[in-house]
């Protein structure tokens, strides 16, 4: 799937209506001069119609007019499929960066990126619970557990980090607040880590989108010093994607994802991985991805200690490769005109290029006249030379394949016999001009005549420089029907040059 980065202000939705919500909701995602995540991005909703609200202005930080656009993933596995919605915003559009849509969200979880090149780690995901049809009277469900590493006692070593997890079935989670050791209450947005060594009550409640607000739960823990050999820290993880990628920075047939960890203290004892909302698995070695599409990729470590690191995520797009191509063209060329019983062409014959590709397509197609040069094929050639002929034609395609060279040979003789066309011909051996003589062959033509009687020297002729040109003219349409090289043409043409015909 392709990113789209076409600069226009607006919103493509297609959306299919589902059954009618208990209550409309407003979905807020905000941006600012960041190109490595959102701002502020909603985790949690509830299924029915709502109102997406994205904005990346200058109200919001964005003070260099940087472009985000909020995207739905409609193809990674794992994810609801059934809204697409892409909104392109910057401080200094139409809308001054602030931009709304409708929707109609059904239960489930849909994933959310940016599709600016470079902006690869602005992405997220949020659950859609089932919101039912009657009012909202029932508060959220909260709860909170602290993790690290614990002594003898129970008690944290270093630090603890304290996870608040809130659900509503009903018009879903608002907001989620704590309090530590009886400060005010503030915004729960991540793990809060405490390392004040001591005794500590953790204070939690929840507020669903109806108002109903949570009993507030507590949770009490102590923290003390660590020990100088004991390791609190978590791991450092980190992942690499490889592989060949096109303009739009998906990958080509293959993305190859590569997980390293750190660990300072007592060392990495595992790395996992969760590919496209998959059950986590033990990473050994690098996971190779082929599966066309948008693939998310999360994973985390954990050291001999029993510290897990935070869990990380990437995403990434694979498109089909597309295999090169290494087969030349097809070339044809065939001969017309006019025949005797002999199978010679009388007067002239026509030779016809045709050239075929069926993967990439035909550049160029050449030809050259008995032991002549290359020349562009542009049209069929006539060749009006008496005498046996033979044409080369080759074809080179868009790819840079060039094709084997096709020949045709075949003899062109005179149409009217000895002197049809010309009286008493002028039947030297060389051309001469004015007693030049050039050394070029006095061919015969088909008509009976030669070339100097074409070159008529002893025309009449306005003046000089009409001589020149006519004998300029009549070497040409020589060259092209054969019977005369570009040389050949060369060394007449200097000679009428040198001449005083028409002085």
């Amino acid at each position: 799937m392709k990113r789209i980065l076409i600069a226009i202000l607006g919103v493509l939705l297609i959306l299919t209506p589902t059954a009618p919500a208990a209550a409309e909701q407003v979905l807020t995602w905000k941006a600012d001069n960041s190109i490595t995540a959102y701002q502020t991005a909603p985790a949690q909703a509830v299924a029915g119609a709502t109102t997406i609200v994205f904005e990346n202005s200058e109200a919001t930080g964005n003070n260099t007019g940087m472009p985000h656009t909020l995207t739905f993933d409609t193809s990674t596995a794992g994810y609801n499929h059934d809204v697409t919605l892409n909104i392109l915003a910057n401080p200094f559009d139409a809308n001054n960066g602030r931009h709304e849509a409708t929707v109609t969200l059904t239960p489930g979880r849909y994933r959310y990126f940016c599709s600016i090149p470079g902006h690869s780690t602005m992405v997220g995901e949020f659950v859609v619970t089932d919101g039912g049809t009657t009012p909202d009277t029932t508060p959220p469900t909260v709860s909170a557990s602290a993790a690290g590493t614990q002594n003898g006692d129970g008690a944290y070593v270093g630090s603890a980090t304290v996870t608040v997890t809130a659900s509503d079935s009903g018009s879903g989670v608002d907001t989620v607040e704590y309090s530590l050791d009886d400060a005010a209450f503030q915004a729960y947005t991540a793990p809060v880590a405490v390392t004040a060594v001591g005794s500590h009550t953790f204070r939690y409640r929840a507020t669903d989108n109806e108002g109903n607000v949570s009993e507030v739960g507590s949770l009490a823990f102590a923290v003390v010093e660590p020990s100088p050999e004991e390791d609190t820290t978590p791991p450092t993880v980190t992942a690499q994607i490889g592989g060949d990628r096109d303009g739009e920075g998906d990958y080509l047939g293959t993305a190859t994802a590569t997980l390293t960890a750190s660990d300072n203290d007592s060392g990495v004892a595992r790395i996992e991985y969760s590919l496209d909302g998959g059950a986590f698995k033990a990473y050994a070695n690098p996971v190779v991805i082929t599966t066309p599409g948008m693939h998310m990729l999360h994973y985390r470590a954990t050291d001999n200690a029993g510290n897990t690191s935070a869990e990380q995520m990437a995403h990434f797009t694979v498109v089909p490769a597309e295999e090169p191509d290494t087969t030349p063209p097809t070339v044809l060329a065939e001969v017309g005109g006019e025949q005797n019983d002999d199978g010679a062409y009388v007067g002239s014959a026509t030779v016809t290029v045709t050239a075929t590709d069926t993967e990439s397509e035909v550049a160029s197609i050449e030809y050259a006249l008995d032991a002549g040069a290359w020349i562009a094929y542009a049209e069929p050639v006539v060749v009006s030379g008496l005498g046996a002929h033979t044409v080369k034609a080759r074809a080179t395609d868009t790819a840079g394949n060039r094709s084997a060279e096709k020949s045709v040979g075949f003899t062109v003789v005179s149409s009217g016999g000895g002197g049809e066309g010309c009286e008493v011909p002028d039947t030297r051996a060389t051309v001469v001009i004015d007693g030049d003589d050039t050394g070029v062959q006095n061919y015969r033509l088909s008509d009976g005549c030669t070339v100097n009687d074409k070159i008529a020297e002893h025309g009449d002729y306005r003046d000089h420089a009409a001589f020149v040109r006519h004998v300029e003219t009549v070497t040409a349409a020589l060259v092209t029907g054969g019977t005369l090289t570009k040389r050949q043409q060369g060394t007449i043409v200097r000679a009428a040059a040198r001449s005083d015909i028409g002085s």
